[in-house]
């Protein structure tokens, strides 16, 4: 191992133990407390005493709904039991994040495009956009109810008497509205990063080529914003995947809420002092987060680390020497045969 590499590790090392206490440790105690039993009473002596271990009992109680009766009896359970209101969330949860992530990327889009150009007052108008984002969610959340009431503005401007809080698809209307004026500030100043990036000499190229204003948005923004963009897409899907105080504050707590997420669950969960249950549910929305992650980063292309591009990048560059060397009638030259060799031994 080389010196330089173990100077390395040894200067990393402390932050990568910080990291392991503070985010292993949850995770690992959370799976752990997932395959434990609840505590019990003992009928030998009277006192409650550890469930020992439970196995995927927890976890069918959530997916399959699988409840024990007091008679010791295993069957589906009754209507009012936490674990019936899983999927109705699950799909909430699903709908509220295609929903307000396909919204704030189109207007996070359509906000960086203006940001990015030259025009006076351009500081002012980025600091301005990122007011909402800077709001604290449970204050945005308390402004969209009051105004959603059912006498507040929205009522008063349309002249209607619609109940936003308590109707079901008017609530998780309410809900989306609030959470896509809240984030896509977000969107667009991680999509006006990825914008900046673009050198404005191939703009310049199009144009004189006659390029339409069409054109140069599909033919040179969008292939070149998509790294940034897809990076946005990501953590703003990751970000809503585990929505809980907006609705929560502006509709209601209750697990059966037509806005109830999957994080209120467990929260509710744990308010019934079923911490193994939860566990096992945050388990769960943990696997989903990951799964999730892992299918953007490998096959929609979210590259988050910037190695597919330097990948790339060094492919072309390879490309581009063979080219040289191996061109007819041209004897190679000795520094492009040296750089070839080096490109190859990086590769590998």
């Amino acid at each position: 191992m080389p010196k330089q590499a173990r100077s390395a590790g040894l200067l990393i090392a402390p932050a990568l133990l910080v990291l392991a206490v503070v985010i292993g440790y949850p995770i690992v105690r959370a799976i752990w407390l997932s395959f434990q039993a609840d505590k019990g009473l003992d009928p030998t002596t009277g006192m409650f005493a550890e469930g020992g271990f439970a196995g995927f009992d927890h976890y069918l109680y959530w997916l399959t709904q699988r409840c024990m009766s007091p008679s010791g009896k295993v069957s589906t359970c009754p209507p009012g039991v936490l674990s019936t209101d899983f999927w109705p969330a699950l799909r909430i949860t699903l709908f509220f994040t295609v929903v307000t992530v396909t919204l704030e990327t189109i207007l996070g889009m359509a906000m960086a495009l203006v940001m990015n150009r030259e025009f006076r007052g351009r500081a002012l108008v980025r600091a301005a956009v990122l007011v909402p984002w800077a709001i604290p969610t449970a204050v945005t959340a308390k402004l969209w109810q009051f105004i959603f009431a059912d006498r507040g503005i929205v009522n008063s401007l349309l002249g209607t008497q619609i109940s936003w809080t308590t109707d079901p698809v008017y609530a998780r209307a309410a809900v989306i509205v609030a959470d896509v004026w809240k984030t896509t500030p977000f969107m667009a100043l991680l999509i006006l990063a990825g914008l900046q990036m673009i050198p404005k000499d191939v703009y310049e190229a199009a144009r004189v080529d006659g390029a339409s204003v069409v054109q140069q948005f599909t033919k040179i923004t969008l292939p070149l914003v998509k790294p940034a963009l897809m990076v946005a897409v990501l953590f703003r899907t990751l970000d809503a995947l585990r929505m809980y105080d907006l609705p929560v504050i502006m509709i209601s707590a209750s697990s059966n809420s037509p806005t109830a997420t999957i994080s209120q669950l467990v929260v509710e969960d744990m308010r019934q002092n079923h911490f193994n249950s939860a566990s096992a549910l945050s388990t769960l929305i943990f696997l989903l987060i990951f799964f999730v992650a892992f299918v953007m980063i490998r096959f929609l292309g979210a590259d988050v680390a910037g190695d597919r591009a330097k990948k790339k990048q060094a492919k072309r560059n390879d490309r581009e020497a063979k080219k040289k060397i191996m061109a007819p009638g041209k004897t190679p030259e000795p520094e492009l045969i040296l750089a070839q060799d080096s490109q190859e031994g990086q590769s590998r």
